[in-house]
């Protein structure tokens, strides 16, 4: 039985591949959360906003990402190069495909 907060679970999971590497890309939609300042799905905003790891990977094919950053959180904006590595980690959490997905240690 599959178990899962819809927008946390790895795609991989609703083949009933669980891996190690699931809970990875659940801490990478966590990562997104804190930095952009929302929820995952934030039924609210147009559909093609919706989806927060969605719009972060269509932000960042695009060379936008730093427009997701919390604009109303002062450290984030404080620290901009932490961010931007913080993006990088949650980019590399949210691969699709598994063996290109970070591990936690």
């Amino acid at each position: 039985m599959l178990r899962g907060t819809p927008g946390y679970m790895a795609p991989e999971l609703f083949s009933s591949i669980i891996i190690e590497k699931v809970d990875v890309y659940s801490f990478g939609v966590v990562v997104l959360e804190i930095l952009c300042g929302r929820k995952n799905l934030d039924r609210s905003l147009p559909e093609e906003e919706m989806h927060l790891v969605g719009l972060f990977t269509r932000k960042g094919e695009e060379g936008e990402l730093l427009d997701m950053v919390n604009k109303y959180n002062a450290d984030l904006q404080l620290h901009g190069a932490e961010v931007v590595e913080m993006m990088k980690l949650a980019l590399r959490c949210l691969q699709y495909e598994v063996i290109t997905r970070g591990e936690l240690q």
